[in-house]
């Protein structure tokens, strides 16, 4: 009767290579130990500079504000609980609102260090309720596996290093997957408001972390679907076991608490959260409006993330997850397989698209593949063991079962190294690549030491405001705190001078923001820089990359990258690619995540050149 429990729930084709326990707390001990080091191996990267625009403008900043004014963060354009999580570490770690203001005038990169691990030590938590959810809903040796593919996966590795939301959003999501799959299998009243209480902190956290709602809906209608308990299974309605109505209300109340815990101005400032949550929505929905950006159908973009996002076999591997789960057990394939499909449908629709975007559904998607790659390990060592049995029925005296054993240690082993191989290599590349100096540091070295201080210079909008500072500290960009004034004077790049037809024209001035600042360049621009004194240019990669990326949308701005290569002398070049190697074509992942291989270090091709005309002459 157990055994044919066991196969109608779909955990005994991967219990089979479970194990012992212990060996199973053995390899958890590793693979988390492996997840953080991973995450926390480069988190100095860029230091004291802030090169990624959302990790200056978000989260970090709005937790320093937070210290001079209410709790309320006035920004919702994100939701607030990872700015609460790092206004309340920043408190205790820097000793209150005074010593977060020294360190951030004086020691800003701290201040990022502690975020950057925040993000870190949640990723970590996140692999090891991976594991915990996998072994409730499959068994041990699945929820090893799904936590090992996530621990090593190149996406979850590199957000880890940067204080944004999108890797400490995984901790809730599965969370609410731990809870999700204790309500499938058990229903205890506890079961559900773990569920409920995940999923409210992850809204609370990013608002696509409200997927999980999925799963948890699919399990609650298998348990109301259920017929009610014979004698023989009558043990499982457990003490604590919940009515699937009451677990429902159980799950909504603790979703709702636990929101409004972590972002309790959605209500307190309901206008404002309403207003700048459609305005986000807008945003994400517009159409691609930053030059260079993928212009492909989303959801291929997005299929395409996933196979260097967590790997083409692990991808492949979820795919054959979500397709031979139902035949295990059905319950299962409709808690894990609707919601993936759903927000790939959902996002790919969306007018921007990120990889990092996908994260939210990277747990179930590891699920699934651990779940089919044991599926395979399984099925094969039965097919390779046949022969052995043979053998070994014709000499009973030779042992038990050692030469089957043998063959799912061997196949295991191989499943292991396959599912994680892809996402192993490139996140150890990422962390050798990002503990090395950033390429527009290296640039600034060069510069105090040739370029005279109070030199007129253009930068491109490759680096915060902090970085032509005497003494650099940023509390986020365009909000520089130094003790000294600026090294050199900065020429505003981010205000246009250039008319439609590329000529110069003051009157016509007007501000524009970073993603439109290709869209002013004209080759006009190179006497207006001489005749104001500025003779030193700044240019980075991830400026005039999206100009060639789409050519013919700003043609002035190719002009521009012409007459300056013309008239300016190149003194100093550095590239993030070792010689022989790249360059890799613009993109708004690979440009700034650096997955390639062929990137050496982080950061832009850089060029600084000295103009010689005008005022800039002798």
């Amino acid at each position: 009767m157990q055994t044919a429990d066991r196969s109608r729930t779909g955990r005994q084709p991967a219990e089979a290579l479970d194990g012992p326990r212990r060996w199973a707390w053995i390899g958890l001990a590793a693979v988390l130990a492996s997840a953080l080091a991973l995450r926390l191996w480069g988190i100095r990267q860029g230091l004291p500079y802030i090169y990624n625009i959302d990790e200056a403008d978000h989260f970090v900043p709005h937790a320093i504000a937070m210290f001079g004014h209410s709790l309320n963060p006035h920004y919702f354009a994100n939701p607030p609980a990872f700015t609460y999580a790092l206004h309340l570490l920043f408190a205790v770690w820097f000793g209150g609102g005074a010593g977060v203001a020294r360190a951030s005038a004086l020691h800003s990169g701290d201040l990022y260090v502690v975020a950057r691990a925040t993000a870190a030590a949640l990723g970590t938590v996140a692999v090891w309720l991976l594991y915990l959810a996998g072994a409730r809903l499959f068994g041990r040796g699945v929820g090893l596996l799904a936590a090992a593919i996530e621990a090593v996966a190149f996406l979850p590795v590199f957000y880890a290093h940067l204080a944004l939301n999108d890797v400490p959003t995984l901790a809730p999501v599965t969370l609410s997957l731990l809870g999700t799959a204790g309500v499938l299998r058990k229903g205890r009243a506890l079961d559900y408001l773990v569920a409920g209480v995940g999923l409210g902190l992850a809204c609370a956290t990013k608002y696509t972390g409200g997927i999980v709602i999925l799963p948890l809906m699919a399990a609650t209608a298998s348990r109301s679907l259920e017929r009610p308990p014979g004698r023989a299974t009558g043990d499982r309605r457990a003490a604590g076991t919940a009515p699937a109505p009451a677990g429902i209300a159980i799950a909504g109340a603790g979703a709702l608490v636990a929101f409004l815990a972590a972002n309790p101005y959605a209500v307190l400032d309901l206008h404002g959260f309403y207003t700048e949550l459609v305005h986000q929505s807008t945003l994400s929905g517009e159409a691609q409006g930053k030059l260079g950006a993928p212009r492909q159908w989303g959801v291929l973009y997005y299929l395409w993330s996933l196979t260097w996002g967590l790997g083409w076999l692990p991808a492949l591997a979820a795919l054959g997850g979500a397709l031979t789960v139902w035949r295990t057990d059905v319950r299962l394939g409709w808690l894990l397989v609707p919601a993936p499909l759903i927000f790939l449908a959902f996002m790919g629709l969306q007018g921007r698209y990120f990889g990092r975007w996908l994260l939210p559904i990277f747990p179930i998607l590891c699920l699934l593949a651990a779940f089919f790659a044991l599926q395979v390990v399984a099925v094969l060592a039965r097919r390779l063991a046949r022969p052995a049995e043979g053998r070994r029925a014709a000499r009973p005296a030779q042992g038990p079962d050692r030469p089957g054993r043998g063959i799912r240690v061997a196949l295991t082993a191989a499943a292991v190294v396959l599912m994680c191989g892809q996402g192993f290599v490139y996140s150890i590349h990422s962390g050798l690549l990002l503990a090395r100096a950033d390429t527009r540091n290296l640039t600034r070295a060069w510069m105090v030491a040739h370029v005279p201080a109070g030199a007129r210079i253009v930068v491109e909008p490759v680096a915060p405001a902090g970085w032509v500072r005497e003494a650099p500290g940023s509390a986020g960009r365009g909000a520089p705190a130094a003790r000294r004034g600026p090294r050199w004077i900065k020429y505003d790049s981010l205000v246009s001078v250039i008319s439609a037809d590329g000529a110069i024209d003051p009157s016509a001035s007007r501000v524009v923001g970073i993603e439109d600042y290709v869209r002013t360049l004209s080759p006009a621009l190179i006497g207006w820089y001489e005749r104001g004194g500025f003779c030193w240019v700044v240019s980075g990669s991830t400026q005039s990359g999206r100009a060639y990326a789409d050519p013919r949308a700003v043609p002035h701005a190719i002009s521009y990258y012409q007459a300056l290569a013309r008239a300016g002398e190149s003194l100093y070049h550095v590239s993030p690619y070792p010689t022989g190697r790249g360059p890799v074509p613009f993109g708004f992942d690979w440009s700034f995540d650096y997955y390639p291989l062929a990137y050496d270090r982080p950061g832009p091709e850089m060029t600084v050149y000295r103009l010689h005309g005008g005022r800039c002459g002798g």
